[in-house]
């Protein structure tokens, strides 16, 4: 019996927990949908920043590849406010150059 009420207790506290994180990102004018995408963009900005350190000379499938992420990465991010992703600006700066440096070689080899 105790141990039904705790279960319930728990299962209370986390619907609670979730609705007032739903509200704080209401409130922070987002969806959820787009605090979302910007978590898993946050994940793929790190990838793309390691990527982009080690590798200098991409070949084109490569070039084709990172400039996709990086393009679902500049729109989640163009969705959430400054403030939540300014720990992270040295990194997007970076992956923002390389994509700049890949767009023009592209557009020159063209």
């Amino acid at each position: 019996m105790i141990f039904a009420v705790i279960i319930c207790i728990l299962v209370m506290m986390i619907v609670f927990l979730a609705i007032l994180a739903v509200a704080q990102i209401k409130l922070a004018g987002m969806e959820v949908k787009d605090f979302w995408s910007f978590i898993k963009a946050n994940d793929t900005l790190n990838k793309l920043y390691a990527f982009s350190i080690k590798y200098e000379n991409l070949t084109p499938q490569q070039q084709i590849l990172f400039l996709k992420e990086a393009d679902t990465v500049f729109d989640a991010f163009g969705k959430v406010p400054d403030m939540l992703w300014e720990e992270e600006y040295e990194k997007y700066m970076k992956i923002l150059d390389k994509y700049k440096d890949i767009k023009l070689k592209r557009w020159e080899s063209q």
